[in-house]
């Protein structure tokens, strides 16, 4: 077995180390959703902890980890005889992003229940998990049916299974801890609610903290054991004190004006539920058990504010997690009491370091070095200034109204380019879905065959039984119950006779937006509601569970602007800062499109793609453009591609050029009111591309 990074040797990353030790002391806290960029030790920081925990004993020989001094009275491998009992170290297991649903929560062979009665169970990972540490690592890639499995095990501390009327139960108690890079998409509001408390971590900016990150790694890479020797006597020192903090829990003190501050905290921030409540109480007692104190004091409140609330902020995709500090402190002072009157240190953990040291090795899986910190739980993550402004100045938005400053232009910027036009106000729009039926990714867009879903049939299993169809498996059975010399009521059941469910559900798609960003298209009120539009989809493609990209063309060229991901919020920042002036290259999109899609073919077969065009339809520039964005057009009809485009050309002299090249795309048009008034599912529904895909 490999040596882990040692937890009291990474540098940095204050936040991060608290919040995981506090689910250490209290489980009972929801555990720990590490946000971040890659590179920053999160994985490190997650694995190491396991060695942390203290022992546990456990019933000799049971797969479901009961204690031997108050085992589980319904364990599948009960009931247990008393003194059994043995010692073994907290587990840390990881779940993969591609597990299958048995394989988290564990399956039952079908074949044995219905010939034999017998409730033959192989247990899954939540169950090797059970007290112990649970580690998600990629969280936000993880399908949505097993995100709901873990989250409903983790708030119930039990997970069951049912097939077909037969259902096992076991306990599954375990400290849940997710890591994931915003970058590659967001977790529904609703999931990031379930985990306790949130870190946003960063990488250090200061050179002697990476110095410090890479010398421990090196150092850590040349000699594992060794240098996990050299801060043994740290990692001793900080077990002893999670011990010591989890036996002093049951005594300390959450005073009455304690809970009127988290009260006025939760409802001052408008954090829906009552979860927040909870989950803020019990951080707060935490800390101070991890402090060595029995009362909760207000920079435990505090402290608990800043780990607790943040990701509870977010009203839609778009915003990024945060709280306001001074409006925290003006809250807790406006609620303070005697009860709760501060004193001592306000970093929430009495004033000790956690390590003994800098601590953090940037020794994440991504071979970046990590480590380092202003990312934290209370701050805002760090604004990237727009392509052009000033670093120096700090961030700046567009001025009010999305008026440019003179010559309609920022200063030095050639004449051909506008300054980038605010988006209006994004409005609701309807389903746009691919036509056919699909096998993609499970989401909530176009009609797939999915393991989740309605039953529309039956077929033979290809590989593990998962979803068993009892009458079809019956009606195979049935004819057969003579010759296999049936004499009991049990009926006799072969492999061959199984029939696995077939299910119709619902899949994501990869949804391209190819904008034209053209000087057609400057009129800078029209760009505005252009960008609101697109805007509206985007938020559409996250509640849907879609991949987005986005293919910009202006002057003489196209550009991808964003490759196809599950971010939105990358491609709603890309969108706020799209440059607008030139020629029309509506070819160079389309190609640059293609091109695309073909690429993502490739990595991601499965998925269909949903091509979304903006533009009014002119083209301008080379020889004959738009007889070749005619034909560039087709190559998506050829393909099968479904495909919409938006209208957005204005005036009371209209020329019809979107329609046309919605034609040539075999696909449908509709005008940026009619996006806002109309059913885009029953547009492109009608599609009728070259490819049907098929329907099975």
């Amino acid at each position: 077995m490999s040596t882990p990074y040692p937890f009291t040797a990474l540098v940095g990353q204050d936040d991060l180390r608290l919040a995981l030790l506090l689910n250490a002391v209290s489980p009972a806290v929801g555990g720990v959703l590490v946000r971040g960029e890659k590179g920053t030790a999160k994985s490190t920081a997650v694995r190491a902890l396991s060695a942390l925990l203290p022992d546990v004993d456990v019933v000799a020989g049971c797969r479901f980890s009961c204690a031997p001094g108050a085992p589980d009275p319904g364990c599948p491998d009960g009931p247990h005889e008393p003194g059994t009992g043995t010692t073994r170290a907290a587990r840390m297991v990881e779940l993969p992003v591609g597990a299958s649903e048995d394989r988290l929560v564990g399956a039952l062979d079908i074949e044995r229940a219905l010939a034999e009665g017998v409730k033959a169970f192989e247990p899954g990972l939540l169950a090797d998990a059970h007290r112990g540490i649970l580690y998600v690592d990629e969280v936000n890639l993880l399908h949505d049916h097993l995100v709901d499995l873990l989250l409903d095990a983790a708030a119930m501390g039990a997970s069951y299974v049912e097939r077909e009327g037969v259902s096992v139960r076991h306990a599954a108690r375990f400290l849940l801890v997710g890591t994931m890079n915003p970058e590659e998409g967001e977790l529904r509001p609703q999931l990031l609610d379930r985990f306790g408390l949130t870190v946003e971590v960063a990488a250090s900016r200061e050179p002697d903290q990476r110095v410090e990150v890479v010398k421990r790694r090196l150092a850590y890479d040349d000699d594992p054991e060794g240098f996990a020797g050299r801060w043994a006597a740290e990692e001793a020192a900080v077990r002893d004190r999670v011990v010591a903090a989890r036996a002093l829990l049951p005594r300390v003190r959450l005073g009455d004006g304690a809970l009127r501050q988290i009260a006025a905290t939760c409802a001052a921030f408008e954090v829906d539920g009552m979860r927040a409540d909870i989950v803020m109480a019990r951080t707060a007692t935490a800390l101070a058990a991890w402090a060595g104190r029995e009362d909760v004091l207000a920079e435990d409140v505090r402290q608990a504010a800043l780990l607790a609330l943040p990701h509870r902020r977010r009203r839609n995709p778009f915003d990024a997690p945060g709280l306001d500090e001074d409006k925290l402190d003006e809250t807790l002072e406006e609620f303070a009491d005697d009860d709760t009157g501060s004193g001592g240190d306000t970093t929430g953990d009495g004033g000790d370091s956690v390590d003994g040291g800098d601590g953090d090795d940037g020794g994440d899986d991504d071979p970046g070095p990590g480590g380092g910190g202003d990312g934290g739980g209370g701050g805002l993550p760090p604004q990237a200034p727009p392509p052009g402004a000033d670093a120096s100045a700090g961030p700046s938005a567009p001025p009010a109204g999305g008026e440019a400053p003179e010559g309609g232009r920022p200063q030095g910027a050639p004449a051909a380019e506008q300054q980038p036009v605010r988006a209006a106000e994004p409005f609701r729009t309807k389903v746009l879905s691919v036509p056919g039926l699909g096998d993609g990714a499970a989401g909530r867009r176009s009609r797939a065959r999915t393991e989740h879903g309605r039953t529309t049939g039956s077929r033979r299993p290809r590989g593990a039984l998962t979803k068993l169809h009892l009458a079809a498996t019956v009606q195979a059975a049935a004819p057969h119950q003579r010759t296999r010399g049936r004499s009991g009521p049990g009926l006799v059941v072969r492999r061959d006779d199984l029939r696995q469910a077939t299910r119709e559900g619902r899949e994501g798609n990869l949804v391209l937006f190819v904008v034209d960003a053209s000087g057609s298209m400057a009129a800078r009120q029209r760009m505005g509601a252009v960008k609101g539009a697109v805007l509206s989809l985007l938020l559409d493609a996250y509640q849907r569970r879609d991949k987005v990209g986005l293919v910009t063309f202006r002057g003489a060229a196209a550009e991808v602007a964003l490759p196809p991901t599950s971010s939105v919020d990358a491609a709603a920042a890309r969108l706020e800062s799209l440059p607008t002036g030139g020629r029309t290259p509506l070819a160079a999109g389309l190609l640059t499109a293609h091109e695309v899609l073909r690429i993502e073919r490739l990595r991601d077969p499965a998925r269909r793609p949903l091509v979304v065009v903006v533009t009014d339809g002119r083209a301008t520039g080379g020889v004959e453009p738009v007889a070749l964005a005619g034909r560039a057009a087709r190559l998506f009809a050829a393909d099968g591609v479904a495909s919409v485009v938006v209208d957005c050309e204005a005036g009371f002299v209209r020329l019809g050029l979107a329609a046309r090249l919605a034609g040539e795309l075999g696909g449908t048009a509709v005008t940026l009111d009619g996006l806002r008034a109309e059913s885009i599912a029953g547009l492109v529904r009608e599609v009728r591309t070259g490819n049907e895909r098929k329907v099975a």
